[in-house]
């Protein structure tokens, strides 16, 4: 009975793995990017200046002082606003990097409509001053590639792309589960790796890098189908909610009052830093906003930098005040046990909360991920050629196998050439090019179609050689077309970096010559393995 269970297991986890394996990979690939998205944005726009160490008074009274100015400029541009927003000067996590001073508004909708206008400014945080914006070119940058992730392509509706990937997601889980129950020795096979040995080399591989990072596997595939439980679950949503608006604002507490036009608040302002001091120790005031519903009184609420506590990094804590008479204002709610359990499981997903060495880890065990599928694909079509050949059909290839053999090196080997021409696209796109960011994407889908159109046209074995060498030099080759191009290459943002600066611009460019590195040495085994020795090369030719 056990060894008739664990065969049904083999059969599932063999054949959920081939139905998904290509997409999980492309989910995987461009998952992966997304832990680095704010780095990938940076390099994407090299006409933003490099970093600088803000340097300003943390004082209550300066900050009290730059506050004010805020509020003279929102005067300014947003009198009688819904709402009043300040960002001061801090070291943020998402979007990560140093921030300035810089305030943002919504004006009151118009008759009939839901939300009014936005904006946003950057402000000098000594003098008030409105300082000019940056032009940057236009890029799809590190959220293009986190859009892939789960719309899989930039033309298709959120919500389809959101359902092929939860059926992928749910196929990997009983993958994962299933792979577990099948191998009965799974952690003692994971110090057990035969190199070299084909079908054996490859199952140890496989099992290697599955067990190394499975909880990691078992997190992302379940936090990613709980995050969309509605769009793959809305019956119950649509029986208790009208519209999804008023789910979403019970779900995070949201005030659904009607808004009031805000103005400056007339209370001052250094006697509610100074309680905010008080009670938080030094941790800054990050954040300030203005608001006000009828019937209530005109708000000021100050609120903490993030954390990077799993929960509270969504909702820092804050304080409320009237912003007339200074008084306290009784806090909000900001958790439920349903909300807490969404915001673990949505910073676990994308690692938001993590420092660098945690989004290293995170990053790493993405590229486990990747290993993990590709080992299982290659596996498959290894353990069928075998059982092909035995069967006497040298001669006659099977439609089948073949298909999946050029899939397997279109998606393994080519969708990283694709994902290395969707950067080499943002240097090379005409700056001032309409749509700029969907072409760099467009860049990117023609170029693993191009793979595919090779992999179909070339041998096998030599399609896998020179794709994989193909990859290579294409990471190898961004920092150089980025020293071609720009400024802001390794011989100015390293030395920025190793002097206290930021590590996003150099850490990209080395980033890609660590995974050409990878490929280089993919490359080499596979051709090592695949390509035929000179004296059988010389044999075959004397024969024909």
């Amino acid at each position: 009975m056990k060894d008739g269970f664990r065969r049904s297991m083999a059969w599932l986890h063999t054949w959920t793995g081939l139905v998904a394996g290509w997409l999980l990979f492309y989910v995987f690939v461009t998952g992966t990017a997304s832990y680095f998205i704010d780095e990938i944005t940076r390099w994407m726009q090299p006409e933003r200046p490099l970093v600088q160490a803000p340097v300003y008074d943390d004082s209550v009274p300066a900050v009290a002082a730059m506050l004010e100015r805020a509020f003279d400029r929102l005067e300014q541009v947003a009198p009688g606003g819904e709402r009043w927003f300040v960002s001061l000067p801090h070291d943020d996590l998402a979007p990560r990097g140093r921030q300035g001073l810089s305030i943002a508004w919504e004006t009151m909708p118009q008759a009939g409509e839901e939300h009014g206008d936005t904006g946003r400014e950057r402000l000098d945080a000594a003098t008030g001053a409105v300082l000019p914006k940056v032009e940057t070119r236009q890029t799809a940058g590190g959220h293009g590639l986190s859009a892939l992730h789960y719309d899989l392509h930039h033309r298709l509706p959120h919500d389809w792309g959101l359902l092929v990937t939860g059926a992928a997601a749910m196929l990997m889980l009983l993958a994962i589960v299933s792979g577990v129950i099948t191998h009965k020795k799974i952690f003692t096979d994971f110090f057990t790796f035969r190199p070299g040995k084909g079908q054996r080399g490859w199952l140890d591989a496989h099992n290697a890098v599955s067990v190394m990072a499975l909880p990691f596997f078992l997190m992302i595939t379940y936090s990613g189908l709980v995050f969309s439980l509605y769009t793959y679950m809305p019956a119950a949503r649509t029986a208790l909610y009208d519209s999804s608006h008023a789910y979403v604002a019970e779900l995070f507490l949201q005030d659904t009052g009607e808004a009031v036009a805000v103005s400056r608040p007339a209370t001052a302002l250094a006697p509610l830093l100074a309680q905010a001091e008080a009670e938080w120790g030094r941790a800054p005031v990050a954040y300030v906003y203005v608001t006000r519903f009828a019937g209530g009184p005109l708000e000021i609420k100050l609120v903490q930098k993030r954390s990077r506590h799993l929960v509270r990094f969504w909702v820092p804590p804050s304080l409320r005040f009237d912003a007339q008479s200074g008084e306290r204002l009784a806090g909000e709610a900001d958790s439920s046990s349903a909300l807490d359990t969404e915001r673990v499981l949505l910073n676990l997903h994308f690692g938001l909360f993590a420092g660098w060495w945690g989004r290293w880890l995170f990053f790493v065990s993405g590229l486990l991920g990747c290993a993990m599928i590709a080992t299982g694909l290659v596996l498959w079509t290894i353990k069928r050629r075998k059982r092909h050949l035995g069967s006497g059909q040298e001669h006659a290839e099977s439609f089948g196998l073949r298909l999946v053999e050029v899939l397997n090196v279109t998606t393994i080997a080519g969708l990283p050439i694709a994902v290395a021409a969707y950067f080499w696209a943002n240097r090379l796109l005409p700056v001032g090019m309409a749509d700029r960011g969907d072409w760099e994407l467009h860049t990117l889908f023609a170029v693993w179609l191009a793979t595919l159109c090779y992999a179909l046209a070339r041998p096998l074995p030599r399609a896998w050689i020179e794709l994989s060498w193909g990859a290579c030099a294409a990471f190898a080759l961004v920092p150089v077309l980025n020293a071609l191009t720009t400024d802001k290459h390794l011989g100015s943002s390293l030395p920025h970096a190793l002097g206290g600066g930021d590590w996003a611009l150099a850490g990209f460019d080395l980033t890609m010559w660590g995974l050409a590195a990878v490929f280089a040495l993919i490359a080499r085994k596979i051709q090592r393995k695949l390509a035929p020795a000179p004296s059988t090369m010389a044999l075959k030719e004397q024969s024909a």
